[in-house]
C-alpha cells in the first residue's frame, strides 16, 4: 500500500520535472537510473531514498525540502478534504493542462502577465 507522504514526494517530483521541462527519461539520466524507476516514485509505489532525492534535487535544482513544501499531517490523514472545501481539485497541479497553462502565463511579459491576471480575476468572479 502506498504511503501518502511517499505519493506527495512523488507528486513534487513530477510537477518540478514539468515545470522545467523535463522528461522522465532525461531525470533518469542525470541522477543514473531508468525511467521506470523515475515513474515508480511519481506515483508513489516505490519510496525514495534520501541519497537518491538528494540527487533528484540536485537535477531538478531545487532544495531536497521543496519534496516536502505543501504537506501536513492533517492532508496526510484526510486526502480530499481540500477538495470539498474549495471546490477545486486536491492535487491541481497533477493536470498537465494546468502545467502548459502556468508555464505559458510565465511566458509572457511581466505587465501584459498583470492585465491576464486581472482579467482573469474579473471573470471568475463574474462566474461565481
Amino acid at each position: 500500500m502506498k504511503h501518502p507522504v511517499d505519493v506527495h514526494v512523488g507528486k513534487r517530483v513530477r510537477h518540478r520535472r514539468w515545470m522545467v521541462g523535463m522528461t522522465q527519461q532525461q531525470l533518469a539520466e542525470k541522477v543514473g537510473i531508468k525511467f521506470q524507476q523515475i515513474q515508480k516514485y511519481e506515483t508513489g509505489m516505490n519510496r525514495v531514498s534520501a541519497s537518491r532525492l538528494w540527487d533528484i534535487a540536485e537535477a531538478l535544482t531545487v532544495p531536497v525540502s521543496y519534496f516536502f513544501d505543501g504537506m501536513d499531517g492533517a492532508k496526510v490523514l484526510s486526502e480530499g478534504a481540500a477538495t470539498e472545501a474549495s471546490g477545486l481539485p486536491d492535487d491541481i497541479l497533477a493536470d498537465k493542462e494546468a502545467l502548459e497553462l502556468i508555464r505559458s502565463y510565465y511566458a509572457i511579459p511581466e505587465n501584459q502577465r498583470r492585465r491576464l491576471f486581472e482579467l482573469a480575476r474579473v471573470l471568475s468572479d463574474a462566474a461565481a
